[in-house]
């Protein structure tokens, strides 16, 4: 009964202080930028690799003479991939540490992508998809929970949203080149950030969250002191990381039956829910297979992904500036309904043209759609998921947790992905009237779960959502 009136003293102790000041815990230095670019060097890969299916289904079908059942089969392997390495990625991120987790994928994605660029058959093909998908399903999980443990509060939304515009800045450059180059050369391109961050890995620091769990105090000094600077004074953020880690490592171990505590509950539906919403939502059929969606409605294909290639990275820096001024809740909630808005709309297209209603409106129609329904994705339900995973578990379940969570993300968004021609070809309409509905239904989750957490240290968030004093740390 003693430690448990100590530990919630403690707790008690870390929650005001978010009321004192705390400008030097807030100052954005070289080694945070430089530490956050290397870091979402991968994230680039990543959208490589989902922007990839669309940009090469002409060139790799008619080349090595793949079936429309095959080539969804090569497009979903990056998700199924994924769930492998969403399996292994919080136990690797926690044993070998943020940074060898992340040169462990690229050594799988660069593999990966030489595997897809001098493939001779489709199995060679389709091993070196699986190899790429299983590098990203570990940094889709490290990359956004090392960004947030290396920032200040005040940023961490926007820097940990930068993994987003990274991969967006991939899918714009496959989407846009695919039109101009091969997709053998398509696939070296992607292999490119791969060789980026396994050289910038040995210039930045290690989470000093993570050097707290493993008790290296010296280290934890010197990783804080890189990051915010030489002469600034790290006592009190490294006595608070301490802490916290210290009451959540006494508390429990990280177990699969921890996740199930009623202390966790809401954090751990928080975070399936918002990677089934965004997945099932039909972001990875959309994204996967644009070029399908714009020859089934009659629009150019060229000029299509050639505009969205532009239009990427500029939608993307919107939900990047909004997401530390809006908040995390009134961005999801404008992204959802976008979303729902825009695949009513596309269900709506897809409807008079089955019954050649005003045909000549159709092709263009469908193309804002898609771009309304993309940018809508973008800002929000894209990249937030990662975000509030990244902050809401705490270090001791941060590993089974993350690895459910992103094991979740993955396996929904194979089963879109593989599915997807499939439910198109029974019905393009259904299928967008089902995305909608979908999108719909994440309004009322998001509205009643999921917490703000902008502007409160992740030491904030996680005490706030595992002591029982709730109501009175958020009045």
């Amino acid at each position: 009964m003693g430690v448990v009136e100590e530990e919630r003293s403690m707790e008690a102790g870390l929650l005001p202080r978010r009321y004192q000041n705390d400008d030097e815990e807030c100052r954005i230095t070289a080694c945070v930028i430089l530490s956050t670019f290397v870091a979402v060097c991968s994230s680039f890969t990543f959208g490589c690799a989902t922007g990839y299916s669309s940009s090469s289904e002409e060139g790799i079908m008619e080349e090595l003479g793949l079936s429309v059942a095959e080539f969804s089969a090569f497009g979903s392997f990056t998700t199924l991939g994924a769930a492998v390495g969403a399996l292994f990625s919080g136990k690797m991120a926690d044993t070998l540490g943020r940074r060898g987790a992340m040169w462990v994928s690229d050594l799988l994605c660069i593999v990966g992508w030489f595997s897809i660029a001098f493939a001779k058959d489709v199995i060679w093909l389709d091993f070196g998809r699986i190899s790429s998908g299983i590098g990203v399903g570990l940094i889709s999980y490290v990359v956004p929970v090392y960004v947030a443990e290396i920032t200040p509060k005040h940023m961490r939304g926007a820097f940990v949203f930068s993994n987003q515009l990274l991969q967006n800045c991939g899918v714009a450059l496959i989407y846009f080149f695919g039109n101009f180059i091969n997709w053998r050369a398509l696939a070296l391109i992607g292999a490119i950030p791969c060789f980026v961050q396994a050289v910038g890995l040995f210039y930045i620091p290690e989470s000093p969250r993570w050097l707290a769990k493993i008790g290296t105090d010296k280290e934890l000094e010197n990783s804080l002191h890189r990051l915010r600077g030489r002469d600034t004074d790290i006592s009190r953020e490294s006595t608070e990381i301490r802490a916290m880690t210290q009451i959540l490592e006494q508390d429990s171990k990280s177990d699969l039956s921890d996740l199930f505590q009623k202390k966790y509950s809401r954090t751990l539906m928080v975070g399936i829910g918002l990677m089934l919403i965004q997945q099932l939502s039909g972001s990875a059929g959309v994204i996967y297979y644009t070029s399908t969606i714009f020859r089934k409605a009659g629009f150019s294909v060229a000029i299509g992904s050639s505009i969205l290639g532009l239009f990427m990275i500029p939608k993307a820096m919107l939900g990047l500036i909004l997401v530390d001024n809006w908040g995390r809740r009134p961005l999801l909630l404008a992204s959802a309904s976008g979303m729902c808005i825009s695949s009513g709309l596309l269900g709506v297209s897809f409807t008079l043209q089955k019954f050649q209603l005003v045909p000549e409106l159709t092709p263009i129609f469908t193309f804002l759609c898609v771009v309304v329904y993309i940018a809508a994705f973008a800002i929000g339900v894209g990249g937030l998921p990662w975000i509030i995973m990244s902050e809401i578990f705490p270090i001791n379940i941060k590993v089974t947790a993350g690895s459910l969570v992103t094991l979740t993300s993955w396996l929904s968004s194979w089963v879109v992905t593989y599915t997807f021609n499939f439910m198109f070809e029974w019905s393009a309409q259904g299928t967008f009237y089902i995305f909608s509905g979908i999108c719909g239904a994440s309004l009322g989750f998001i509205w009643l779960l999921v917490p703000e957490t902008k502007g409160l240290t992740l030491e904030e968030i996680q005490a706030s959502l595992t002591t029982q004093h709730v109501t009175t740390f958020l009045e």
